[in-house]
């Protein structure tokens, strides 16, 4: 069987302190991303997906160390919730680009929906946001757009909690480029289940900015 933590590791150390972008699919869990923070002062990007052996715990204790971090992605990794998003809102002023997609659509309304987007809203310095099935409401968007005034790139397709109305269009508005809930997804490379069904589908195309 493949080790891709090992090869992870190896990676990072082969790079010698001069790593400053990696992804990662089914690769490592709290004790490499940790490494990697330790070893990577440099870091500017750090794309995640399906790494469900990562968790609120290492992600954050990672990410205090990876104050030049420009862009983040968080793809299917189901342990890292919205603590983690919180904190790179606290400890990662220069983000510019964050993607956050969810392992399942859904349209059911939670007790705390918008803790994502309460976190999002502290990542001040954002361009460029995707977010994918997010559970997030209107006014979780509002706490958004309101909190991210350089905005320009949005993508909150199957986003199916947000009801786009006069207030949520006018706050759009300014923002250059956007993908409503309703919009295809014929471009999304990411696997996922449609609303109301457990059958994943996964479209072929590479992940490009909203």
């Amino acid at each position: 069987r493949l080790n891709r933590g090992g090869l992870a590791c190896e990676a990072v150390r082969r790079s010698a302190g001069q790593c400053e972008a990696f992804c990662g699919e089914y690769a490592g869990d709290d004790g490499f991303l940790i490494y990697l923070s330790e070893q990577s002062p440099r870091l500017r990007s750090l794309r995640l997906i399906s790494c469900n052996d990562v968790t609120d715990i290492g992600f954050t204790e990672a990410v205090k160390a990876l104050p030049l971090l420009e862009e983040l992605e968080l793809s299917l990794c189901g342990n890292v919730g919205a603590d983690g998003v919180y904190e790179v809102g606290e400890v990662c002023p220069q983000l510019k680009r964050f993607r956050l997609s969810r392992p399942c659509f859904s349209h059911h309304r939670l007790q705390n929906m918008d803790k994502d987007a309460l976190g999002i809203a502290n990542m001040r310095g954002l361009c460029s946001l995707q977010l994918f099935g997010n559970h997030l409401s209107n006014k979780g968007l509002e706490t958004i757009l309101d909190n991210c005034p350089h905005l320009e790139c949005l993508d909150i397709r199957q986003c199916l909690n947000i009801d786009m109305n006069e207030t949520l269009l006018e706050k759009c508005s300014r923002i250059k480029t956007i993908k409503l809930p309703a919009y295809p997804t014929d471009d999304y490379d990411l696997k996922v289940e449609s609303p109301g069904t457990r059958s994943p589908v996964r479209t072929n195309a590479r992940y490009t900015d909203p």
